[in-house]
């Protein structure tokens, strides 16, 4: 009897033990739906993590502002009330515990978001952050904080224009969509919805340990990181020696036919030179404004400096002072700005990522924003010693001969 029990006692033990892992596994599975079992019980796979890889959340400046073109958000500090956060930055108590759902005095996580309802002072250096403004694509970069730095030193007497730097203050990034949470919607949900993993979603969002989440709540959607490029590899490789065969030389068919050849004429020699050849007057040249070109000369006068890559970005066009300089073609004024000396500088943004650059110019006519038509007056040709306009044609951010655009 006692064997008997000993027996009954040791499969009841057993069969315990299965039912606590079979519980065991059943729970994992339901709280934790990103493990991949597929591979059998216990195995592991990377396929899914690698697929939702995403960037680090954009670090916040010393009053814990993120901001992108179309919204700002706040990152709280631990200990921090909603009533503590506005008056940090400003705003508001009742009107951002509103928008985000909660009450002034309700206590938020370290590093919790809060979404913005009207927008904060930009962040800068002097704000604690690495740039100025915020969070651009790297192809919107605002032309009006480039313009500043494209023009290098254009004064009076020289124009030398290097190739349009990266912006050292201006903060690029994919801007992340920002999601407001509905009734009946989980962690588990949205990130499945924007195909991102629930991990990412807590990191970026702060959210605790059991992925909490309310209705009314902004949550930023985490930035996905840019695939490996994946080369194109071969199914099958070919041994040596069987690749396409040499082709035959047509000599060895048949002979080449015999050649009728003349004398070669001798060459005239070159004037010799005692002076460098000046610049062409190209003034005489320049014909009225044609709709079939791509763009007009920005005014009519003598060319007293070409393009040189590396050297200068644009032409010089020399005209007397007062002279009216227009936009070489129909676009939108992108930013009015001064170099270091104070020199004036027009940037028109044109159809096809094309912009179009006037500088040493003054009594400007337009307005940052204004559209403009082909031909239409932007300034006048600055009066100095030496008076004319340096135009410069950028694809993007790339300077380009001017030559290949006007008529």
């Amino acid at each position: 009897m006692q064997r008997m029990a000993g027996i009954a006692g040791s499969n009841t033990s057993a069969l315990r033990v299965l039912l606590g892992s079979v519980a065991l596994i059943a729970l994992a599975a339901c709280e934790n739906p990103d493990f991949d079992l597929r591979g059998g019980l216990g195995g592991f796979s990377t396929t899914a993590a690698a697929q939702t890889a995403t960037l680090d959340r954009p670090r916040p400046d010393d009053r814990g502002i993120i901001s992108y073109p179309n919204y700002q958000v706040v990152v709280s500090r631990r200990g921090d009330t909603v009533r503590d956060v506005a008056t940090r930055i400003g705003v508001d108590p009742q009107g951002l515990a509103s928008y985000n759902g909660l009450r002034a005095d309700d206590r938020l996580r370290n590093g919790e978001i809060l979404a913005l309802p009207t927008r904060v002072a930009e962040p800068s250096p002097a704000t604690g952050a690495t740039g100025t403004g915020p969070i651009l694509p790297a192809d919107q970069v605002d032309i009006a904080s480039l313009a500043g730095n494209a023009i290098d030193r254009a004064g009076d007497q020289r124009v030398e224009v290097a190739t349009l730097p990266p912006a050292q203050d201006q903060l690029t990034g994919p801007e992340p969509v920002r999601h407001q949470v509905k009734r009946g919607e989980t962690a588990y949900t949205i990130s499945r919805l924007y195909d991102v993993s629930v991990r990412s979603l807590a990191d970026w969002n702060s959210l605790d340990s059991n992925y909490t989440i309310r209705e009314g709540q902004y949550l930023l959607i985490p930035v996905a990181a840019q695939p490996s490029p994946v080369r194109d590899i071969p199914d099958e490789t070919e041994p040596p020696g069987t690749g396409t065969p040499t082709p035959v030389p047509p000599s060895a068919a048949r002979p080449l036919p015999q050649e009728d050849t003349a004398p070669i004429a001798e060459a005239t020699p070159e004037p010799t030179r005692s002076e460098p050849t000046a610049a062409p007057d190209l003034s005489q040249q320049q014909s009225a404004p044609s709709s079939s070109a791509a763009m007009d000369y920005p005014v009519k006068g003598r060319i007293i400096r070409e393009y040189s890559r590396g050297k200068s970005d644009g032409i010089d066009i020399a005209a007397d002072p007062g002279t009216s300089v227009r936009a070489a073609d129909a676009g939108t004024v992108a930013a009015i700005t001064s170099d270091a000396d104070n020199v004036r500088v027009i940037v028109v943004r044109h159809q096809g990522k094309l912009l179009t650059i006037y500088s040493n110019v003054d009594n400007i006519a337009v307005s940052e924003g204004q559209t403009v038509s082909r031909g239409q007056k932007l300034a006048e040709i600055r009066s100095g010693a030496s008076p004319y306009v340096h135009f410069e044609v950028r694809k993007g951010l790339e300077a380009t001969d001017p030559m290949d655009y006007l008529n």
